[in-house]
């Protein structure tokens, strides 16, 4: 489509262990489009974030495709990759561990600038205030280091870093989970300012829905290395047809509908991704599971306009 960004088909990410192969990321599919955010829930061990990871190529992928602008992003490498990164930025989960505590404000956010020679030295102290005060921190504060910033500040600093190159698609991971609530609020308010005015397209990473209803255009619900359903927002809370999604939502403390409230919460643990169950893996833990369950795994499919799950009896 042709106002489509990001556009991700198959993709596969296993890791070879002693144990044997951890199946991160199964046959998973989605696009982004221009200016829009795309969340990505579920469980710890869903395979979100090693998700993100790939599409910003800090790990490989072991199949599939991922186009970026039309162009096979998973194939660029050396001199090509590296002038394309720039398109693809990361903020993380910890902004605690995500700035190096030796390097002052100034040379964190500076750092892309130089690397990538996008503006020259003369004009970097200039281009780091301009960052700095569109992230709502006070430039004179360009000298100071990581340690003396709060959470909230520091995270900051991390959007600064990202938005230095002009990015086309921001990877956030968990970008708030770490955050006081009233701190997350800010943080989440200056995100989608941002996003307006920098025309970004934002792949978001979370486990909490209610910040995904705030941030997210879309929804896509993973589940063991897999993409059960994956609808638009709005529709997502009000009528999600995968059980997985019926259950998450039910967990909320105010479920968003009535019908909700009569959900059974899942019981017991995510499988392992080492040897996840046959046919749906979802199915150990579904109230709503047949035999059909244990023996096919369902497909991904169109269950209404621009609503897609991975169920039988969706």
């Amino acid at each position: 489509m042709a106002d489509t960004l990001l556009d991700v088909r198959g993709l596969v990410t296993h890791f070879a262990t002693r144990r044997g192969t951890v199946r991160a990321v199964d046959d998973v599919s989605f696009h982004v489009g221009r200016g829009e955010t795309l969340g990505l829930v579920g469980e710890s061990g869903s395979g979100k974030s090693t998700t993100g990871k790939v599409i910003a190529r800090l790990i490989p992928a072991s199949a599939g495709q991922v186009r970026l602008d039309g162009e096979d992003w998973l194939a660029l490498s050396g001199d090509a990759l590296r002038r394309r990164r720039r398109d693809v930025q990361m903020i993380f989960q910890n902004p605690y561990a995500s700035l190096d505590p030796r390097w002052s404000v100034f040379h964190i956010v500076a750092e892309p600038l130089v690397t990538h020679r996008v503006v020259p030295r003369r004009a970097l102290r200039q281009r780091v205030s301009e960052l700095l005060d569109a992230v709502g921190l006070d430039p004179s504060h360009a000298q100071r280091y990581p340690h003396q910033f709060s959470g909230g500040q520091r995270q900051r600093i991390g959007l600064a870093r990202a938005l230095a190159l002009d990015p086309k698609l921001l990877v956030a991971d968990e970008p708030v989970s770490a955050l006081d609530v009233s701190v997350q609020a800010q943080i989440l308010n200056m995100l989608r300012a941002i996003q307006r005015r920098y025309a970004l397209s934002i792949l978001f990473i979370s486990h909490d829905l209610s910040v995904v209803r705030f941030v997210c255009d879309r929804v896509g619900v993973m589940y063991l290395g897999e993409m059960v359903e994956l609808a638009e927002t709005a529709v997502l809370f009000r009528e999600p047809r995968h059980p997985y999604t019926q259950a998450l939502l039910a967990a909320i403390p105010e479920p968003t509908t009535r019908r909700l409230r009569t959900m059974v919460p899942i019981e017991g643990e995510i499988s392992s991704p080492i040897d996840p169950p046959s046919g749906c893996r979802f199915h150990p833990r579904c109230p709503r599971a047949e035999a059909i369950c244990r023996q096919e795994k369902p497909a991904f499919r169109e269950l209404a306009p621009g609503h897609h799950g991975a169920c039988h009896f969706a």
